[in-house]
């Protein structure tokens, strides 16, 4: 089995998951050198988990006709082809987690904040072992 074209009909980005939607000649197969075109009878998304990067309806059965005759893969068998899991992969990767940028600002603010406490701790104890009464003070108010 060889994918021949594997478009998807939509994609959509939720909170856990990046589904994207198959529909009539957006995808097709080519089988005992005869091609086949993906019918929604069974299956007709791909589930993937935006973190982990896994097929999570791995057991689903996907349809494909050529006329009259109708052949049933599982995703199995599709994982199996590397042009498919490629070209599934570079449909997904815009979708996938990365470490937001809020986060991480969220974390280096947090960080940040620590260290200008740190410092003006002391910055405090220096004033106390110099005996400056007046930056001690200073320095009180902006704990």
């Amino acid at each position: 089995m060889i994918v021949k074209m594997l478009k998807p009909y939509y994609i959509k980005a939720e909170t856990n998951h990046v589904r994207i939607v198959l529909a009539y000649q957006y995808f097709s197969v080519i089988i005992d050198n005869k091609v086949y075109q993906f019918v929604p009878i069974e299956s007709k998304e791909i589930r993937i988990h935006r973190k982990t990067k896994k097929i999570e309806n791995i057991h689903d059965t996907f349809a494909f006709q050529r006329g009259k005759d109708v052949i049933f893969r599982k995703m199995t068998d599709l994982v199996a082809i590397p042009e498919f899991i490629y070209q599934l992969n570079s449909l997904a990767e815009p979708y996938f987690n990365k470490s937001p940028k809020t986060t991480t600002k969220k974390e280096s603010d947090t960080i940040i904040e620590q260290l200008e406490k740190l410092n003006l701790s002391r910055l405090i104890d220096k004033a106390l072992d110099t005996r400056d009464e007046s930056s001690f003070y200073e320095l009180v108010k902006l704990l």
